[in-house]
């Protein structure tokens, strides 16, 4: 879509919206030479210059004798209609401001900043005369970056040492200075260097994607396969096409700790590295990325969900990767689910939108199901390799003390793959040694001084920590609340307990431990992940971090500590999640020759989720799941908002509730109801009391309407918060 551009000449009236909270369009006088629709430019606000977009005509509503003029456009590509549109159908869908939403369009600094050169630092030939640790540091993150080099201070910060340090290697040759363009081209990927050899399953999914990219047409397709079935080598077809017709592809990843892997093999398939968007990224290159992508000069972005909102030139095709993925749902500020707000940028742009998953989201599937988006199946592993055997073990039947949680049974499964030279996967979905921590002489459980949550014990860390609001503190001697020493006990596992009990269980064994909280950097978890891969452990203990996409060849089995974990509380998607989670943790086992085998410890084998996995009826699952939905009108077949109101003290967020759910008119009109207000289940975050309401509609309701029909009458008093989450995913 190339849109029409509006040009205004010097003095018109101009509309101009900056990120900004102040949530309206502002009027100033277009600048000498002119400005266009979508111009990029810089205008006072207050004492202030900030960063705007030209987004049309002035309103004229102000007082002509006080509207200042814009200082500059910017040095940048405008922002293309579609991207306009996209931002203002987003920000109407989420209820967000659109200067929030424009804040996530400019996320990179310097902007503004003309083109110019910058000095560079990367690895040199020679090695220092002598060998320290600050020296050593420097040179293992150069030697990580594979020659794309960083500035002094991105490697004093990434390296933690001085600039001294740095000039030292310098003078020795072992680091060397660069000069180059700070906002280059990335290199062109060659979309007619040869893939791997496709399946004909692949390859005739593969044909219909590449279809559909050279039809420049719109369309979402749901890319279904079981784990290991090559779903990635499909989607890189798609992504070749869209190459090779000269427009742009964007690949969303769940985790940044997949995007060193992902980066290899679209090297290997295109012999080059693509553009990166995400956290681990400097910002030099979150610059460089922003503006490449805009004047084309990146033809493929791999990133976070974040990446959506780059300033493309022509997208051509999203891929939304482990789609059912949770990460994909931003929970704070503007509240979105990336992979609704993929399918809606590429209709924007006639592009294709690619949901690649073995376990869908529910809604994913429906649409499926509805002929909304069309489907492709992979229904075998890529080429020796075999889907494992599922198989339950009984927990009410084994003979194991209360202090431990590797049953006999996974014991011995666990000590045959070692016998054999295998790898075995011990899976808990929780992060840190022990969920409580509570004192034995009077019951006093670690609470965060913050937050309505337990402290987790981190005893790697040697601390406790809220997995809230990230408040740590000591793990204390004594008690607390009593003062009692001595009495304080680790209550229930975490993957760092699960990690003792092997150690002791298994003497002798190389143990792992995959938790994202132990990792410093995407770097360090790339390094352990390549190095468990190629058999430098035996045990591997992990969180949900393992269930994503990691590629282990001599892993064949994985236990599931705990397969009844999510299906406790009351949450409407905890069916869902667990078969999820467990299907694509066991598909860790057997990617390569040998047969995997997955072992769930369970205490309900009997439950339908347990009995789903282990039959691997996935249809029968998801229809049945849907059955359930549509029976009680709950999403996909109805429609949730959830609000979220907040305070210091909870009185008035309770009274604002109250005044909300009498004065619930709007929404009746649309068939809607109003649940709460009731505290939230972790009422106090961040010392913030919170209060929920949920708002139920049908299907077809005008819900967006009418919740802001609801809501504005309403004035917020000071220390007040309210924020609306349409399609909620979590009730926290």
């Amino acid at each position: 879509m190339t849109g029409y551009r509006d040009r205004f000449a010097e003095g018109t009236l101009v509309g101009v919206l900056t990120p900004e909270p102040i949530d309206r369009v502002l009027d100033y006088r277009a600048p000498e030479g002119g400005c266009g629709t979508g111009d990029f430019v810089e205008v006072p606000l207050g004492p202030r210059r900030v960063l705007g977009v030209v987004w049309g005509p002035g309103r004229g509503d102000w007082d002509p004798a006080k509207i200042r003029s814009v200082f500059r456009v910017l040095d940048a590509p405008p922002m293309r209609e579609e991207l306009r549109q996209f931002l203002t159908r987003a920000g109407a869908y989420t209820l967000t401001p659109m200067s929030a939403m424009l804040r996530l369009a400019t996320r990179a600094p310097g902007l503004g900043d003309p083109p110019s050169m910058r000095r560079l630092y990367r690895r040199g030939h020679a090695e220092p005369d002598r060998m320290t640790d600050a020296r050593a540091r420097v040179l293992d993150v150069l030697d990580s970056i594979d020659g794309s080099g960083l500035t002094q201070k991105e490697l004093a910060d990434h390296a933690g040492v001085s600039s001294s340090v740095i000039k030292g290697l310098v003078a020795q040759g072992a680091v060397e200075e660069v000069d180059t363009l700070r906002d280059a081209p990335f290199p062109q990927l060659d979309p007619t260097l040869p893939g791997k050899e496709l399946t004909g399953d692949q390859a005739s999914a593969a044909a219909t994607l590449a279809e559909g990219v050279r039809a420049r047409t719109f369309a979402a397709t749901l890319l279904k396969g079981v784990t290991g079935s090559g779903k990635t080598e499909v989607y890189l077809e798609a992504v070749a096409a869209c190459l090779a017709a000269g427009r742009q592809a964007l690949v969303l990843l769940p985790e940044i700790a997949l995007t060193a892997e992902f980066l290899a093999r679209v090297e290997a398939r295109f012999g080059a590295r693509p553009a990166e968007w995400h956290s681990g990224v400097t910002m030099t290159e979150r610059r460089r990325c922003w503006r490449m992508v805009g004047q084309g000069g990146a033809q493929l972005v791999v990133g976070a969900r974040s990446a959506l909102f780059l300033p493309f030139r022509d997208l051509g095709l999203i891929v939304v990767d482990e789609e059912h993925d949770s990460s994909y749902k931003q929970e704070d500020g503007v509240l979105y689910n990336a992979r609704d707000m993929a399918v809606l940028r590429a209709s924007l742009n006639d592009a294709q939108a690619v949901l690649a998953s073995a376990t869908p989201a529910l809604e994913t599937w429906a649409n499926a199901e509805a002929g909304k988006y069309a489907r492709l199946d992979l229904p075998a592993r890529y080429g020796a390799a075999e889907l494992p055997d599922m198989r339950a073990i009984d927990m009410r039947a084994e003979d194991l003390p209360g202090s431990e949680w590797i049953s006999p049974t996974l014991r011995r499964e666990v000590a045959k793959r070692m016998a054999e030279g295998e790898q075995s996967l011990l899976f808990i979905n929780r992060r840190g040694y022990a969920p409580v921590t509570l004192c034995r002489a009077c019951g006093h459980q670690v609470g965060c001084p913050n937050c309505d949550a337990r402290m987790v014990e981190h005893r790697f860390q040697k601390r406790l920590m809220c997995h809230q609001c990230g408040e740590t503190q000591p793990i204390p001697a004594a008690c607390p609340d009593c003062k009692t020493e001595g009495k304080m006990a680790a209550v229930g596992p975490g993957v760092e307990r699960l990690a003792e009990e092997a150690a002791r269980v298994f003497e002798g064994a190389r143990i792992a431990v995959l938790s994202s909280d132990l990792f410093g950097s995407a770097r360090s978890l790339k390094a352990r992940i390549e190095e468990i891969a190629s058999g430098g452990a035996d045990i591997v203990i992990g969180t949900q971090l393992v269930a994503k996409g990691h590629n282990f060849p001599k892993l064949t089995l994985v236990g599931a500590i705990d397969a009844d974990l999510g299906l406790q509380g009351s949450d409407l998607r905890a069916a869902e999640r667990t078969f999820q989670l467990m299907r694509q943790v066991s598909g860790r086992a057997g990617r390569a020759e040998a047969r995997g085998v997955a072992f769930l410890q369970t205490f309900q084998p009997e439950h339908r989720v347990i009995r789903a996995i282990l039959s691997g009826e996935e249809e029968a699952f998801w229809a049945a799941e849907a059955a359930e939905r549509e029976a009680m009108g709950m999403p996909p077949y109805g429609r949730l908002a959830g609000i979220v109101i907040s305070a210091p003290d909870p009185a008035p967020a309770f009274d604002l509730g109250m005044a909300l759910a009498r004065g619930d008119g709007p929404l009746r009109r649309i068939g809607a109801q109003v649940f709460g207000p009731a505290p939230a289940p972790i009422a106090r975050v961040r010392g913030r009391h919170r209060v929920r309401m949920l708002v139920k509609a049908p299907k077809g309701a005008a819900l967006q309407g009418a919740i802001a029909d609801w809501l504005a009458p309403v004035k917020l008093a000071s220390g007040l918060r309210l924020s609306v989450d349409i399609d909620p995913q979590s009730f926290y």
